[in-house]
């Protein structure tokens, strides 16, 4: 436990912060004011349905309890912004209760036991959020806040959007772990329409290695009419090109070689990823990367995370539903994605490919604004929203990549190990938040995470 820092002493400070941008009107102070504002609000409302119970539990070690996700947040500004101006901390205790991984600025609670931090209460977390809000809006007001420290207040936010993505997948984890199969929301928004080509499929479960005619696996396609995004490849730049805000693990923009591919316009949808199953995907060791086989013995998988045993129905935030057909297919892990591609004659894009690709698209699509927090059938192929993409790219530092001086420089380099990259957003991600540059990382294992695939070749 340490006092409150001095301003320009702690051992935070430093020339930039991992995701600061160049000084500009979006880091205005009452601009900035607006936006940190509405980013704690929307936090406040993915709780809202929940009950105390709801927020306290944790299913796994990999996933956190609500109620810890809202002291973080807090804590992140508080450790980072508000010590630098010398204001008191709300409790001395909560330093290192809320603290995730920043081990410069002290010793972290275990991870895998913040289900256990019965105190505080819910109501303390929540006069903690209140607290730090009305501290940090009167420093912005005031004009108090540095460029650097206004960086620092933006990067929370973006930090926080990653936590309210994490609200939605840890919880979904929960729900699913009860066997009441209880919903995170009752109504279900309506599906959205599918397009008139849609080829229905039976989806009883079969046996052996019977798959329909019109299911078949056909080298580098998925099963529809598949269209593809061509690329010439060459020498091209990869990175985050600005303006605004990125992560530091986006930058430097340097060059990359690629030889010329082709991207899927759409991912994998449920009925391609269940003529796999069918064809005994599950169980032919040729497929797998030996880590993947060792897991998926380890773990006895033999379908996507979620799906019944019938291969009928998956769980949902809004409780159990039919698999529809023509959706992205969800929760596979890396070691699945690849599996999958081999086994359709093709390969999952590395991240630069799919970053090529993307890098002058709109960043249109199913995000957590929807309302649906499921991946729903594209009638027009996109890019960006409903699953995740699994690339075939390890988690490392860009050429000419330094973390920066201080707790922050914890943020992002120092997980640059044993993690693949994914990218383009999921049905539980901000829309503000994506962008084509945007390096999300997960171990190969994980399949908690709305992660799918797209295959290129």
């Amino acid at each position: 436990m340490t006092a409150p820092a001095k301003p320009g002493s702690s051992p935070t400070s430093s020339s930039r912060s991992p995701g600061a941008a160049d000084p500009s009107p979006e880091l205005e102070p009452a601009q900035l004011a607006h936006h940190f504002k509405a980013t704690r609000a929307a936090t406040l409302a993915l709780a809202a349905p929940l009950s105390p119970e709801d927020m306290q539990a944790q299913s796994m070690p990999d996933a956190s309890p609500v109620k810890w996700q809202l002291a973080h947040t807090t804590w992140f500004f508080e450790t980072f912004i508000l010590a630098e101006l010398g204001v008191p901390a709300f409790h001395p205790g909560f330093a290192a209760l809320f603290n995730s991984y920043y081990q410069t600025v002290g010793a972290p609670h275990p991870r895998p036991q913040r289900g256990l931090l019965t105190r505080p209460p819910l109501a303390e977390v929540l006069r903690y959020r209140q607290h730090v809000d009305d501290h940090l809006l009167r420093a912005l007001a005031g004009r108090r806040l540095s460029p650097d420290l206004r960086s620092r207040v933006l990067l929370g936010c973006h930090h926080e959007q990653q936590h309210q993505e994490l609200i939605l997948t840890d919880l979904k984890h929960l729900l699913a772990s009860n066997p009441l199969r209880p919903a995170y929301l009752t109504a279900a928004p309506e599906p959205a329409p599918a397009p008139d080509d849609t080829v229905r499929i039976d989806m009883s479960p079969r046996t052996g290695s019977h798959v329909p005619k019109d299911m078949s696996p056909q080298p580098g396609a998925t099963h529809d009419p598949e269209r593809w995004h061509p690329h010439p490849g060459g020498v091209v730049e990869s990175g985050h090109r600005g303006p605004g805000f990125s992560f530091d693990n986006e930058s430097p923009r340097h060059q990359v070689l690629l030889r010329p591919f082709t991207l899927a316009t759409r991912p994998v949808r449920n009925v391609d990823y269940l003529a796999f199953i069918r064809d005994d995907g599950y169980r032919r060791p040729d497929l797998w990367l030996a880590d993947g086989w060792d897991a998926v013995q380890r773990h006895g998988w033999s379908a996507p995370l979620y799906w019944s045993d019938d291969l009928t129905t998956r769980f949902t935030l809004h409780g159990e539903r039919p698999i529809d057909p023509e959706a992205p297919v969800c929760h596979v892990s890396f070691y699945e994605a690849d599996a999958y591609a081999r086994w359709a004659g093709a390969r999952l894009p590395t991240e630069h490919e799919w970053e090529q690709v993307a890098a002058d698209l709109p960043v249109h699509g199913n995000f957590v604004e929807s309302g649906h927090l499921d991946p729903t059938p594209q009638p027009r192929p996109r890019l960006f929203g409903d699953v995740w993409t699994w690339t075939a790219s390890p988690y490392l530092a860009y050429p000419g990549f330094t973390p920066d001086a201080g707790a922050l420089g914890e943020y992002n380099g120092k997980f640059m190990c044993n993690q693949m990259v994914l990218r383009g957003g999921s049905c539980a991600t901000p829309q503000g938040h994506m962008r084509a540059s945007y390096r999300n990382f997960f171990p190969p294992e994980a399949r908690w995470q709305f992660s799918g695939l797209r295959l290129a070749r």
